[in-house]
């Protein structure tokens, strides 16, 4: 158990230096490294394998393991277009509904699972993920891994699918990420009752889950909100109208979580109950953005394409990607992506993108303050881009050189 508790997140060489030096235990890498949970359920490793899993017969997505560190049986599997967190939450959903809840996960630090940073814009720091506080919800431990050999099973896992599991979606013909799933879910038994062993403890140590409370009210996104004058509720481009109940007729000032489901489902919570509510209609800005205004358009898609490496999130691409600007715009780059000559400094790529949809959204209307929750940045870039109506430029480079000359000359003898 000193893995998984004192000495957690240690690789196997690493962990067997720890137990001779500090606890008096000899034991080899080999040994360290074949030693399993005594438990079905005590510990799940669950990992993200993004692979071309069809080849050359379709798009390329992410393979979302979990597998029983006692067993090595693939409790879930499921591919998902991205490794993120709606996917994690039907991976564990999956996971619950046909073994239990298990004592503890074993998982990288993506982003996902632990919160690395903290943007500026976003105060106070934020100090849990969506899926971090779900996990406590279920009673679940996260064990951090700090190498990929400290969550190895699940990695040999998905190298052994790699194999396996490309072959027989070829043999099945499967052309798509739907083809792709119905495939794995037929695959997994098979897998499972050939390569699984027993565990040293036969009684599993998966809890079930209370029925009281659905599993989709704790898998989900919780967003709190504060009720507007008007009894309504907002989040992202919706209006929800809370409707009147026997023993409440206003919400107007409470706090209240509105649970978005991984189906995009909407839901509104107050003290634990479900709010009833309809879909209020839709504000003037969204109702131009439905209406076609937000058409993506070949140049913005050139644009948002060079922005992969310059740290902006998926959720800031779609929205980039989104976007429409009807007004001319000089690309800052030639065709074949250098930099033009000139004797100011242009925006970047990524900056270009930003002024172009702050003006987008300018032009449709969108208050400041949308506009920076929508694209993930400040408000005061927001306003800085939304004055300038034509390409801004950052400050010229300060050339110290050609300063010499002046200030030689000044220079009294």
């Amino acid at each position: 158990m000193l893995a998984n508790t004192e000495y957690a997140g240690a690789n196997h060489t690493h962990l067997s230096e720890l137990l001779r030096d500090r606890e008096g235990i000899d034991l080899s890498r080999q040994t360290v490294h074949r030693q399993r949970m005594p438990q079905a359920g005590m510990l799940v490793q669950i990992d993200g394998s993004r692979h071309p899993w069809l080849e050359e017969r379709g798009p390329r997505f992410v393979l979302l393991l979990a597998v029983d560190d006692a067993t090595g049986i693939v409790v879930n599997a499921v591919f998902r277009p991205e490794e993120d967190t709606r996917g994690y939450f039907i991976l564990i959903r999956g996971l619950i509904e046909r073994w239990g809840v298990p004592l503890a996960l074993c998982c990288d630090r993506h982003g996902t699972f632990r919160f690395s940073g903290r943007p500026r814009h976003i105060q106070p720091p934020v100090k849990a993920t969506h899926f971090s506080r779900a996990m406590v919800e279920l009673g679940i431990r996260q064990i951090f891994a700090r190498s990929p050999q400290a969550k190895g099973r699940v990695e040999r896992m998905a190298g052994t699918f790699q194999d396996r599991l490309v072959t027989e979606l070829r043999l099945a013909g499967a052309e798509s990420i739907d083809d792709a799933n119905a495939i794995l879910q037929e695959f997994m038994p098979r897998y499972n009752a050939q390569f699984a062993v027993p565990a040293e403890l036969a009684k599993p140590a998966y809890r079930a889950w209370n029925e009281h409370r659905p599993l989709n009210e704790v898998l989900c996104f919780k967003h709190p909100r504060r009720v507007d004058r008007d009894n309504t509720v907002k989040h992202q481009w919706h209006t929800l109208q809370l409707l009147p109940g026997i023993e409440r007729l206003s919400y107007a000032g409470v706090q209240v979580e509105v649970l978005e489901h991984v189906d995009g489902r909407l839901q509104v919570r107050y003290e634990g109950d479900i709010i009833p509510h309809r879909h209020a209609p839709l504000r003037p800005g969204v109702l131009r953005a439905i209406s076609g205004a937000l058409a993506p358009t070949p140049e913005m898609a050139r644009i948002v394409k060079r922005l992969g490496n310059h740290r902006l999130s998926q959720r800031q691409l779609e929205r980039l990607a989104s976007l429409h600007l009807d007004r001319a715009v000089e690309d800052p780059l030639n065709d074949d992506g250098e930099p033009k000559p000139q004797d100011r400094r242009r925006l970047t790529p990524r900056q270009l993108a930003l002024w172009k949809a702050v003006q987008q959204a300018k032009g449709q209307g969108f208050s400041l303050r949308e506009t920076a929750r929508q694209l993930g940045i400040s408000r005061n870039t927001v306003r800085k881009y939304a004055r300038a109506l034509t390409q801004p430029t950052n400050r010229p480079v300060r050339r110290q050189a050609s300063r010499q000359p002046e200030l030689a000359a000044s220079r009294p003898d």
